[in-house]
């Protein structure tokens, strides 16, 4: 549930059968929600994202593992998902969003970026900035005409500095340089060990591995729980703070938002800790204040299910 109480009572008041959904590169997350009260609720797992291969795919067998752990609604109720890729992939972002409408009962469909409703989700609506790290990593600004701006969230090929899956092959590469003498003693050698197994076999573990990114994602909490006393593991994580610091100053830069821009941290990297917050905070410095997320991505999702007027509607393909 929301944890703003004020927001929390606006969003009861949008009457509605929603299910919200948060389909990110790691899970997929659902939740029923009546009136804005939440019924049921079902994680599954993640997608790659609409922009890889097979994207939408493997969207609808996410999506559609998490809605048979849920019993539906009699009555018609409206989709509303946030999915990874989706900014980069408008036409599969709409491919999704036919797919999704011709399930039993659904009587609409909205369907945006997972970057759109963690934003909407942290700042209600309201100017600023949403720095949203996990698996990947992305920072969204909206300015008082609802202008909207998207810095990196490019994938793991491409960009996602400073997330999970980004913080994790870092630690991979630090571990085989310490394995083949390349690079200094590291306690990351031994962690890669104890998580995949023998380092000579990474290359099949993950070449094997249908989502490499979130695999390598797994390795994050690892190297953050050796920071505290590893040099290399420190300076990795060191790094992803400064990026994800970067990201979120270009883009209150390309906004034009004023300064002190209202900030917000969300994502599964939040839980990693100081060794990766304080970077992040010293690199914004004072061009932003954080704030406390009112909510989650999935509230997000919801609050955009019902609200058609929001500055964020050019970013969400619908169905009704």
């Amino acid at each position: 549930m929301p944890r703003d109480p004020a927001w929390f009572a606006k969003m009861l008041g949008m009457s509605a059968t929603v299910l919200a959904i948060d389909l990110g590169k790691t899970k997929c997350r659902a939740s029923l929600r009546i009136d804005g009260w939440e019924k049921q609720r079902a994680d599954g797992p993640g997608a790659p994202g609409l922009a890889a291969a097979g994207g939408v795919d493997a969207a609808v067998t996410a999506i559609r593992a998490v809605i048979d752990r849920i019993e539906a609604p009699a009555t018609p109720f409206v989709v509303s998902v946030g999915a990874a890729g989706a900014a980069a992939a408008p036409e599969a972002r709409m491919r999704l969003a036919r797919q999704l409408a011709g399930l039993p009962n659904v009587a609409g469909v909205a369907i945006t970026s997972d970057a759109v409703t963690a934003h909407a989700g942290a700042l209600g609506g309201a100017p600023g900035v949403t720095l949203t790290a996990g698996t990947g990593a992305v920072a969204t600004a909206i300015d008082e005409a609802g202008a909207f701006t998207r810095v990196d969230g490019w994938g793991p090929l491409l960009g996602d500095e400073g997330s999970g899956g980004w913080i994790g092959v870092e630690g991979l590469r630090a571990a085989l340089r310490c394995h083949d003498g390349r690079g200094p003693e590291t306690a990351l050698a031994a962690a890669a060990r104890a998580r995949y197994g023998p380092l000579d076999d990474l290359p099949r573990v993950f070449g094997q591995h249908e989502n490499p990114a979130l695999l390598a994602a797994g390795f994050a909490p690892d190297v953050a729980a050796a920071a505290d006393t590893d040099a290399t593991a420190a300076d990795i994580m060191a790094a992803a703070g400064r990026a994800l610091g970067r990201s979120a100053l270009a883009a209150i830069t390309r906004s034009g938002l004023r300064e002190p821009v209202p900030y917000a941290l969300t994502g599964g990297l939040v839980e990693l800790g100081a060794a990766l917050l304080i970077p992040i905070e010293n690199t914004i410095g004072g061009a932003a204040e954080r704030r406390a997320a009112r909510g989650g991505p999935i509230d997000g999702a919801a609050l955009l299910a019902v609200d058609t007027e929001t500055a964020l509607e050019p970013l969400i393909a619908r169905i009704s």
